[in-house]
Parts: structure tokens; sequence; C-alpha cells
């Protein structure tokens, strides 16, 4: 019983190399658990069968979120948004999804929406993040070097006129402008076009996302001086689906 050794030839190297797998390991299996509540898909792609029960290796509990200014708390375990109803059935499982009537308006593909919190973004002092110029507290002006776009006429991609530019909305948070409030002509009503879809100049305002006509179908707003999270996804969504689907062309491979 001598020669018996506990370790053997283990040394400081090797117990580091052990001590940093173990530990590794740990963090993975740490960060897949974290994952799987933080929004990270556990259904099944093609049948949408909910596989949390079938990993409890990796599965957590839900997470809450506390939400300031007195607005509800939200958790990772709420119902998962549903899927549009204005598609074509299924052939075989696997098919891609796709549209039936209007495509921009779809929630599908390129126009899909995120079903986000109906209410509007606030800033650090629970106030609307995003509003026009008009209900600004103080007057922001355009800069004298850059093109005031109020006025200007606005046209699609096709060249066709929408309307006239009513008013900016700006982000005070980032102290940008973030859309631009069209009078669509024959005076039916207004809607928000994304100001990073649009060319501002001297002409007019001109953008490449839709055509003139389709301005007529943009979702709308519920409130004139404001604007909601969800009204955000869905006039995103439209505009960002026009690149693909706004004319027959641009929905044809290009080879």
């Amino acid at each position: 019983m001598n020669n018996v050794h506990l370790v053997g030839g283990l040394d400081i190297a090797e117990l580091t190399f052990f001590a940093f797998f173990l530990f590794f390991l740990g963090l993975v299996w740490f960060l897949r658990g974290e994952d799987r509540r933080e929004g990270y898909p556990t259904e099944d792609d093609l049948t949408g069968i909910d596989g949390s029960n079938n990993d409890p290796l990796f599965f957590k509990p839900a997470k809450t979120f506390k939400l300031p200014h007195g607005m509800s708390e939200t958790s990772t375990d709420g119902p998962r948004d549903p899927m549009p109803k204005n598609v074509l059935a299924r052939g075989w499982s696997g098919e891609p999804l796709d549209v039936v009537g209007d495509r921009l308006t779809s929630g599908l593909g390129p126009a899909s929406i995120c079903q986000r919190a109906d209410r509007p973004d606030v800033d650090m002092h629970g106030d609307p993040r995003i509003v026009p110029l008009r209900v600004m507290s103080h007057p922001v002006t355009v800069h004298e070097n850059d093109v005031e776009p109020r006025g200007l006429p606005v046209f699609g991609l096709d060249g066709g006129k929408a309307g006239t530019v009513k008013e900016l909305w700006m982000d005070r948070s980032e102290s940008c402008l973030r859309y631009l409030e069209v009078d669509l002509d024959g005076g039916a009503g207004t809607v928000l076009m994304p100001i990073m879809m649009a060319e501002v100049s001297p002409r007019g305002v001109m953008t490449d996302a839709i055509t003139g006509g389709q301005f007529a179908t943009v979702p709308r707003l519920a409130s004139a001086d404001q604007i909601t999270l969800l009204e955000e996804e869905k006039i995103t969504a439209y505009f960002g689906a026009g690149y693909l689907w706004a004319t027959p062309e641009r929905a044809e491979p290009l080879i």
C-alpha cells in the first residue's frame, strides 16, 4: 500500500484545465437555459408544437419584466403571436406560406410584425417619445441648410403623387425625425411614412418603397398626435414589404 497515489501524475496544469472545462460546461448550460426564457423559440419549426416540457435540462421558469411609470408587468410566458389568417393552406408540412389578398398588410414574410404593446413608447419621464412637432412644448425648426419637407408633394416609386407633407414627427429622446405625416390627396386623411424610406429634395419627397396609390392603405393611427408601438410595427412592416411586393416585378427572381 506504500505505492498508492490518489492523484497519480495530476498536476496544477491539469487541474486548471479540468476546472475550466467544468466552468465552461456550466456556462453553456446556464446560457442555454436563459435564452429559452428570453424569446428563443422552443416550438418545432414545422409543426409549431411547443417543446418546452420535453427539454427539462435546459428549460427554466419564465422571466417577468417590471416596467416603469406604472405600466403593467410583462412575461415571456405569454401566448405566442397568432399565425396570419389570410394565407393559403399548406399542401404539405413545411411548405412556404403564401398570402391571400393584400400582401403589404398580410403580416407575413417581409410584412411580418411583432404584437408589441398598443401604447406609445415613452421617454425617461413617462411622456410619449415620438410626437408631431405641433405638440412640442418648445419650437423646433428645420435647419436653414436643409430642405423644409412640409408643404412638399409626396411621390411613390412609380412617380404617382400621394399627397403633401403636413407635419414632421420627432423622437424626443434621440432628437431626430422619425416620420413624415402625409396629407393624402382627395381628403383621404393622413398617414405616416418612415423618414428613413424617403428622399427629400426641393422638388418633393420620393420613396422607393411603395407606389403612390399604395399610400391609401398605409395602416392608420388611432390618435392624431401619438403613435403606439404596435402602430409603429405595422407602418414599418407595410413600407418594408413594399421592397418585395409593391410591384409584380419585385416579387419575381432576378434570374
